[in-house]
């Protein structure tokens, strides 16, 4: 009598091999509120993906509406005074110290303007065509920030145009001089 083998036991036939792991995403920019991956560009809660942003621009936002109401009212108020002097007649008789007076007057709605540039400039703004419309896409005060986000989204883009890569290419291979 022969000795009995126990059973082997094969694979279920069934058995499915799934796909590749997707690699995860790859952060180029992370900060609160905007998150930058080599797959998506997520502001604000909003997400768009990086295959699907064409067109982008960048351009600064409007200019303070306080400092343009105030130059605006100073500037009115200016124009009204000479009006009125012009009509009470009495220009003739000012003295030169009121003419100096209100040419120095003049230059108040200029220097508003400069300073309220100054303290309250116009905002970094990002667009861009997602989805066959034009987008505000990314908004700040701050220059360095604004810096940052319109690099690292160019940097995600490239890499999407390259096939996807998770890191852009120079990262990957060092610097090999030619034979």
């Amino acid at each position: 009598m022969e000795p009995t083998r126990p059973p082997v036991h094969l694979p279920d036939a069934s058995f499915e091999v799934s796909g590749l792991a997707r690699p995860r995403p790859v952060d180029l920019y992370r900060e609160p509120g905007v998150r930058i991956t080599n797959e998506a560009f997520i502001v604000a809660g909003r997400r768009f993906s990086i295959s699907g942003l064409t067109h982008l621009q960048t351009a600064r936002g409007p200019h303070d509406r306080l400092t343009l109401r105030a130059v605006m009212v100073t500037a009115a108020v200016l124009v009204g005074i000479g009006v009125a002097l012009g009509y009470t007649g009495d220009l003739h008789r000012l003295p030169a110290t009121t003419y100096a007076g209100l040419g120095l007057a003049a230059f108040v709605p200029v220097g508003l303007a400069l300073v309220g540039h100054r303290w309250r400039p116009p905002a970094y703004e990002l667009w861009g065509r997602y989805k066959g419309e034009t987008l505000l896409l990314f908004s700040s005060d701050h220059e360095r920030q604004f810096g940052q986000v319109t690099r690292a989204l160019i940097r995600a883009r490239e890499a999407a145009r390259l096939g996807g890569l998770a890191f852009p290419p120079a990262s990957d291979t060092p610097y090999e001089p030619m034979p």
